[in-house]
């Protein structure tokens, strides 16, 4: 899917933020919604609303609230993949014992979610 068949599908529908990140990080994210067949698109995100603040600039991932889910799975499956690279994920395989979720990718917590949320940073996943 390019950014064209995106924008097409999204049109008429209701989008919601799925993820807010610096400009780098979300079009990497929003490449690879695309390449996952996962229309998106990127709005600016809000400011922390202090003028001249010097926080860097977000950008908002904005997907239909039915492919949050998938936007969730592909963020999982990019952080194990980033850990097996990296050869840290022995030792963390089995995130919580009962549920086999991977860790969190935003903090590393391993545990059950808490309605949805990560229990350790609050980040949510649908």
């Amino acid at each position: 899917m390019d950014q064209n068949q995106a924008m097409l599908a999204l049109d008429d529908v209701e989008v919601v933020p799925c993820l807010t990140a610096p400009i780098a990080e979300a079009k990497e994210l929003l490449a690879a919604c695309l390449e996952g067949d996962i229309p998106a698109v990127l709005d600016r995100g809000p400011c922390c609303g202090s003028s001249g603040c010097g926080c860097a600039p977000k950008l908002e991932l904005l997907v239909r609230p039915d492919d949050v889910p998938r936007v969730t799975r592909l963020l999982q499956d990019r952080w194990r993949g980033m850990l097996e690279r990296e050869g840290t994920l022995e030792g963390l395989t089995g995130g919580a014992p009962d549920e086999g979720e991977p860790p969190c990718p935003a903090c590393g917590h391993e545990g059950a979610l808490d309605a949805g949320a990560c229990a350790g940073c609050g980040l949510q996943f649908g």
